[in-house]
């Protein structure tokens, strides 16, 4: 079925399954548990079809970990801005349709994410973009992963390469161990 032949009651049915609101409760107790920041380009990935879209699998099971209290996210606001865009340009080149687009943005909303706020961050994101030659958007979530203590995990694999080797950010397709999609931190 084509993207262009989605109901709004297919695209939540789609939807759904991925951002799953169980939270798992072990019964041998809650395990360390890993403060991790994620970007648009990997909350992107939750909603796009896999058709196209690399990566798709690791966001996943990212965000099954997060289910799992495996990992806990943090972001900064920019991310609901950047995701939402992300989404709006799927809708605009016929991706996903409309009703797609906002069905997602009510589930990414509905997670209510800890957010930091971008002003907070921004003199430390400025710092960052100048020395290293990166946006000041890009940074933003870099700062905000060195001010939590946390790992920066991207699905954009320049911004983890050029980074990664003097903050803490990881690319989303190295941070599972074969086909198990096993959280590595």
């Amino acid at each position: 079925m084509g993207a262009q032949t989605r109901s709004a009651a297919q695209a939540a049915r789609e939807i759904g399954p991925r951002i799953s609101f169980r939270r798992g409760n072990d019964s041998r107790g809650p395990g360390e548990v890993s403060l991790v920041v994620v970007d648009a380009s990997v909350a992107v990935k939750w909603f796009l079809p896999e058709e196209g879209e690399a990566l798709v699998s690791q966001a996943l099971a990212l965000l099954d970990a997060y289910g799992k209290d495996e990992v806990r996210f943090v972001v900064p606001d920019l991310f609901y801005v950047e995701t939402a865009s992300a989404i709006w340009k799927a809708v605009r080149l016929g991706r996903v349709l409309r009703a797609f687009g906002e069905q997602a943005l009510v589930l990414l909303t509905q997670r209510k994410f800890p957010t930091v706020p971008s002003l907070k961050l921004l003199d430390k994101a400025f710092q960052i973009a100048t020395d290293r030659g990166r946006t000041v958007y890009d940074c933003l979530y870099v700062a905000l992963a060195v001010h939590s203590n946390a790992q920066l995990i991207t699905a954009d694999e320049r911004l983890a390469n050029s980074l990664a080797a003097h903050f803490p950010v990881r690319w989303l397709g190295g941070i599972y161990l074969g086909n198990e999609h096993t959280y590595s931190t």
